[in-house]
């Protein structure tokens, strides 16, 4: 089987926040466990480098776009690398790939003929003296009366048109912009409005998509779907190459989600390999990101696909709720937010998976607190596994010389592992990740009552027997949990495998124990609790990210 996992692309205008994790992290969950399964992934994301957000940032720091792009690409790539992520292609939108991949989609919806001029009203700053794109006009939302910008309202996800918007005013200048007519090219949207709900009914109920993307989705086709501009006048992005718009560029919606089109080919030229087995109706596809991408990935995405005559349409949509941070929710404008470069400086990698994992925004709004960080970290990842494992191999390494007992393992303990397999891999597959590691840890914290119940501490001075069985099946239990956690927490399996001397991790029981331990050394410590009012003075405290 193929399976096509799609991050979503953050925009190259400032650091990567905690929300942005907590969105995306699910993907590399996903493809790590079907790897494991042993089939072929193709997992790809990509920092946006075109666009408004970009262009502001310039202006704001008197940088150039390539600057600002070039860094916080660069930041991106490090902080996922760090974190575990575990791309098969992470590119960028401004490289020559990407730009003639999108141009060549473009010029094949256009010969499709779902492509037509029109001219329209557009806003138009006199002081700037500039057409404004969508970002770049502020106002008030028509429908709920939020301040909004001219693309999409965050407060009720509404797509707007920027002519619509109340006491409009230019992000740049802050004066009121006039309307002037240009020229641009509109998708033929609502032709495709009776395709559309064809595969959101097939789509939605098939493979189990989140309440929130069944509602948006829902939404917008109930309202119908109407055309929309596929140009805009912008500063930088992908050149029109249409005859008589060569000064326009794509919209950047549209040239930014046919990135995981343009990623696909890149990745196959580099690799040598057809990339285009990924984009057929046979292969498995995941999305993955947050609620306000929803509509680009359930209606904008599959009509572009859809007008393009290319198949592999999105079916899984893995759209997560907000993270909210103390209670309040996330302002990079007023700097209320971690960022992750230096979240990852002072934390285990997997403490970070773990806690963005099982307080998973999935099907309401999460909350991060540095309370509850720390505290799941010292009593679950570590007071559950760490401690599984540490009291197990130290158990070992000092009754039995790090040699490992064989011996033969509860029957029940096996059965259960049998099941946990089969079960966590289902969950998976249907994008309930949290419920997934939830249901492992259940598991865990079984272990280390068995352990508790069989006191091996006892039975090694009075039934050797009895405790070489009850180590032999905790050992039986890790390196099971070993591979069963890898989607999850990477880098305590990497450390692990290597104690255990496992060559290869699968989605499969191992029977087999390891004859001896080596290298051994705690998975983790215990973060000092002190260290949660140190994190909150820092959040508060003014600072220049």
């Amino acid at each position: 089987m193929t399976v096509f996992i799609g991050g979503a692309w953050p925009y190259a205008n400032g650091s990567l926040h905690i929300g942005h994790i907590a969105a995306l992290l699910p993907g590399d969950i996903i493809a790590r466990y079907y790897r494991q399964q042993g089939e072929d992934v193709l997992y790809v994301s990509g920092s946006d480098c075109n666009g408004t957000p970009i262009a502001i940032r310039a202006k704001q720091e008197g940088k150039t776009t390539e600057d600002i792009a070039e860094y916080y690409h660069n930041e991106f790539s490090t902080c996922f690398q760090k974190l575990g992520f575990s791309f098969d292609y992470y590119t960028r939108t401004d490289t020559k790939e990407h730009h003639d991949g999108v141009q060549e989609l473009f010029i094949k919806l256009y010969k499709n003929n779902t492509l037509y001029e029109k001219t329209i009203e557009q806003a138009y700053c006199e002081h700037d003296q500039q057409f404004l794109p969508d970002r770049l006009v502020e106002g008030e939302c028509p429908n709920c009366g939020a301040k909004s910008r001219g693309d999409q309202c965050d407060q009720c996800s509404a797509i707007l048109d920027p002519l619509d918007l109340i006491n409009k005013r230019c992000k740049l200048c802050g004066n009121e912009p006039v309307i002037r007519e240009t020229k641009h090219l509109y998708y033929k949207f609502s032709q495709l409005q009776n395709q559309l709900e064809t595969y959101y009914e097939q789509m939605s109920t098939k493979y189990n998509w989140r309440q929130n993307a069944l509602s948006l989705t829902e939404r917008y086709l109930n309202e119908g779907v109407p055309d929309r501009s596929v140009t805009r006048d912008l500063p930088n992005g992908v050149m029109v190459p249409i005859e008589g718009f060569e000064d326009k560029k794509v919209y950047v919606w549209i040239e930014a989600v046919s990135g995981y089109l343009t990623a696909s080919k890149a990745w196959g030229m580099e690799n040598h390999i057809d990339y285009t087995k990924f984009w057929t109706k046979d292969t498995r596809t995941y999305y993955i990101h947050g609620k306000d991408n929803i509509p680009f990935h359930t209606v904008i995405w599959p009509s572009i696909l859809i007008g393009a005559e290319i198949d592999g349409l999105p079916q899984t949509i893995v759209s997560s709720e907000y993270m909210t941070l103390e209670k309040r929710k996330i302002s990079t404008s007023q700097n209320w937010a971690v960022w992750i470069p230096d979240l990852i400086e002072r934390y285990h990698p997997d403490t970070i998976r773990y806690f963005f994992t099982i307080n998973a925004p999935e099907s309401r709004d999460a909350d991060f607190s540095f309370r509850e960080f720390i505290y799941s970290h010292n009593s679950e990842l570590l007071g559950a596994f760490g401690n599984l494992v540490n009291r197990t191999f130290k158990f070992i390494e000092k009754s039995y010389d790090s040699k490992i007992p064989q011996a033969d393992i509860n029957t029940n303990v096996i059965n259960q592992v049998n099941q946990l397999y089969i079960e966590a891999g289902e969950l998976i597959e249907v994008a309930k990740i949290k419920e997934a590691l939830e249901l492992i840890f259940e598991f865990i914290r079984t272990c280390n009552k068995y352990f508790d119940e069989e006191q091996p501490w006892i039975t090694i001075k009075e039934e050797k027997d009895k405790c070489d069985e009850t180590i032999a099946t905790c050992i039986f239990a890790i390196q099971n949990l070993n591979q069963l956690l890898n989607p999850f927490l990477p880098f305590s399996a990497e450390q692990l495998k290597s104690m255990l001397g496992l060559e290869t991790l699968k989605w499969n029981v191992i029977e087999d124990l390891p004859t001896a331990l080596t290298n051994i050394s705690p998975l983790y410590e215990r973060i000092d609790v002190k260290q949660i009012e140190e994190e909150i003075e820092k959040l508060n405290a003014p600072n220049t990210n």
